[in-house]
């Protein structure tokens, strides 16, 4: 085998069929389109969900729900988390860096403390939002908050 005589595999070039080129093609008059209808047309193009004139099913089915376009969507950190980070490093003021750092929260995600754990250590805490009950035990073990 030489650069010369290369040739591609048998069966795997084939030329393109000429449609619509006179009846000794064998695919001359309508063109393997078929007779009539939008399908035999030039031009013709089915719109996504169209089911030949039978009512669609996105128009079949009832509309429900409600987008609330003021919905403010907050990650949720508890304060056994809290309590982790705070034991892990030593640290007694906790922010969104150091909870991004630690992996709780992406950026710019808000941030809302909940109750679920115990606290142990006095650590101020800053965040977006607080539940009362975190509210409560931070300063019950002698931290403060912030909201931001």
């Amino acid at each position: 085998m030489e650069l010369s005589n290369l040739r591609p595999a048998v069966g795997s070039v084939t030329r393109k069929t000429r449609i619509g080129r006179g009846p000794g093609s064998g695919k001359g008059g309508t063109s393997t389109r078929g007779h009539k209808g939008a399908k035999s047309r030039s031009g013709y193009s089915r719109k996504i969900g169209f089911e030949g004139g039978q009512m669609p099913l996105q128009r079949r089915l009832p509309k429900f729900g409600f987008k609330n376009i003021n919905r403010v969507e907050y990650k949720a950190v508890n304060i056994s988390d809290i309590e982790e980070i705070a034991n892990a490093g030593n640290i007694d003021k906790i922010t969104l860096d150091v909870l991004r750092a630690a992996g709780l929260i992406r950026k710019n995600q808000l941030v809302k403390i909940l109750a679920n754990g115990t606290l142990t250590h006095a650590v101020a805490v800053e965040a977006n939002a607080f539940s009362k009950a975190a509210e409560k035990a931070i300063v019950d073990a002698g931290g403060s908050i912030n909201k931001i």
